[in-house]
């Protein structure tokens, strides 16, 4: 149970600008690899620019209201499905360790949100240059969000997620460092994004969520 370990044993609380956890360790080599391996198109090459927005432009804003088609923005993202299960062994372990009553008890205690009826989301995610996320809330169906980085590429600690205050200044950045991850849960003014910054690479990570609607995934 290694995510499980590293939030019990290898994670500290932080309340400013909002709640949230870092913590470390959270997966195993193999699942790196398969991260590190994952097939993620570049939208440059496509004539796309970003938005801003994890849908990017040419996809819709269904996926930020919870529906899980996404529109075009879909074939640009890589969630783990049963459909591509074979291809993410690794994984998909680890989706069954959130998906274990364990886990999330020990998750729902720490953000004060019953996951019990919930379903797990996760995204492998390649960020290259150009990428910006505008600050945002999370929409009230993502009862869990964070990431976790892999930071093969030996990119700058300062890519990582930026944290921001009701008035949107920014007050801090999770650091995007190797194995090391980040969870909260959706809240007013927990705003959070990041600023445009020199990707020489690429900025790889899987998201990480509990959420309301269905998924492949349903927790035990």
């Amino acid at each position: 149970m290694t995510f499980l370990n590293s939030i019990l044993n290898n994670s500290k609380k932080y309340e400013n600008p909002f709640n949230h956890w870092e913590y470390n360790n959270a997966l195993t080599d193999e699942a790196i690899k398969e991260i590190e391996n994952a097939d993620i198109p570049d939208i440059s090459k496509h004539n796309l620019n970003y938005d801003g927005t994890r849908a990017i432009d040419g996809g819709t804003a269904e996926f930020r209201e919870g529906i899980t088609s996404g529109g075009k923005a879909i074939k640009f993202r890589c969630f783990v499905t049963k459909e591509n299960a074979s291809q993410f062994p690794n994984l998909v372990k680890f989706i069954k360790e959130l998906q274990s009553k364990e886990t999330y008890n020990a998750i729902s205690k720490m953000i004060d949100k019953d996951l019990s009826n919930s379903y797990v989301r996760v995204e492998i995610i390649c960020d290259r240059q150009g990428f910006w996320l505008k600050p945002h809330c999370d929409i009230k169906e993502k009862l869990m969000s964070g990431l976790i980085f892999v930071n093969n590429a030996k990119e700058s600690d300062d890519l990582g997620t930026d944290f921001y205050n009701e008035k949107l200044e920014k007050v801090k950045t999770v650091p995007y460092k190797h194995n090391y991850g980040y969870l909260f849960t959706s809240g007013p003014n927990t705003w959070h994004g990041m600023e445009k910054k020199k990707i020489i690479q690429e900025r790889r990570c899987i998201q990480v969520n509990y959420v309301t609607f269905p998924t492949d995934w349903k927790v035990e």
